[in-house]
């Protein structure tokens, strides 16, 4: 495919007082970057970026918004252009990612990167500043998937934790669509109604107590899943229990009759 002119689209608001040490500032007073990539595949040694949509979010409103098709400098498979609608086609005058990600990281700079399952994202993005020889910022960065997961309840509020599942229970004015700035705005909605159910239910006030809480409850997750691993369950779990009653009646006394648990 042959790159052509840059296809940036940026809207900016500038703020002054941007904050750069985020740590300890009130998550009310952050802005928050929220970023989504498009690819060709799954990992960045064999893919490439197609799409990137970033959404700049202070005190629950979208100040600024970036968006930039990318040619990949690959063929686009035909299974992902069957998910995202993105093709060769559409690439074809799109600009390469070295052309892309300065105004990207200019446009998040002093603010908090968020994604939903953001290593993926990570994962493209710094990959893709090692490839231009550009040093990875090191953003603060929040996982929505993460936030998501000890504060929503499944089954019982929602089956899954997929960006499409929680903007369908919360309602987001913009559906996932498998579009990088699309996804960026429903996932910058949904970061707004779990960060007001972290704001009701606990007393977090910054971001380094958020960072304390969440793996607090990471690590209290871990425990619980290892406890459940040990224990029978799944398809077994019914059989090893009757083994278990077997066994006890077995060596019950003549005449006692024992009592299932």
């Amino acid at each position: 495919m042959s790159v052509g002119g840059p296809t940036v689209e940026v809207m900016t608001e500038t703020r002054d007082g941007a904050v750069s040490d985020a740590r300890d500032v009130r998550l009310a007073d952050l802005d928050f970057t929220v970023v989504d990539v498009e690819t060709t595949g799954w990992a960045p040694d064999d893919a490439g970026i197609t799409e990137i949509g970033a959404v700049r979010v202070h005190d629950g409103r979208v100040v600024a918004e970036f968006g930039s098709l990318v040619n990949p400098g690959r063929p686009v498979p035909a299974p992902i252009t069957e998910l995202t609608g993105i093709d060769d086609q559409m690439l074809t005058g799109a600009p390469p990612v070295a052309a892309v990600m300065p105004g990207l990281l200019a446009f998040a700079r002093d603010s908090v990167l968020v994604a939903h399952n953001a290593p993926f994202d990570l994962r493209f993005l710094t990959a893709a500043c090692a490839g231009m020889g550009l040093g990875w910022p090191g953003f603060e960065v929040l996982d929505t998937v993460r936030l998501a997961r000890h504060l929503m309840a499944t089954p019982q509020e929602v089956p899954d934790r997929k960006l499409a599942t929680l903007a369908g229970f919360f309602g987001t004015p913009v559906r996932p669509s498998h579009r990088a700035l699309d996804d960026a705005r429903a996932t910058a909605a949904v970061l707004g109604r779990l960060l007001a159910r972290l704001a009701e239910r606990e007393a977090i006030n910054t971001l380094a107590e958020l960072d304390a809480w969440l793996a607090t409850r990471d690590a209290a997750a871990a425990a619980a899943a290892a406890a459940a691993a040990e224990r029978p369950s799944g398809a077994f779990g019914p059989l090893a229990r009757l083994l278990g009653r077997l066994a006890r009646w077995r060596r019950a006394p003549r005449g006692h009759v024992q009592r299932g648990s």
